[in-house]
């Protein structure tokens, strides 16, 4: 069984219904025009998959120890630049 739903305009009605909702029984889905919208969570759940986004999310130095290695030489550019009249 899926999800509630509520429309956008049944969930402004029962604003108080779909937070008790979402707070005991898990998310419920608003749908504007017959497609989903919004997904409201409890404060629980909202934290509990926001800690788990940064377990599983790389760090900086994840990234950084990613990039492939470079001997450190660089070849210089040999263009000449133009000149801008200033």
């Amino acid at each position: 069984m899926g999800q509630p739903t509520w429309s956008v305009q049944d969930a402004k009605n029962h604003f108080s219904e779909v937070v008790e909702a979402a707070r005991r029984g898990g998310p419920q889905t608003v749908t504007k025009h017959g497609k989903p919208a919004v997904v409201v969570l409890s404060a629980n759940e909202y934290e509990r998959l926001r800690t788990l986004e940064r377990l599983e999310a790389p760090s900086f130095a994840d990234h950084l120890l990613a990039m492939p290695s470079d001997d450190g030489s660089f070849d210089r550019l040999e263009a000449s630049l133009r000149d801008t009249g200033f």
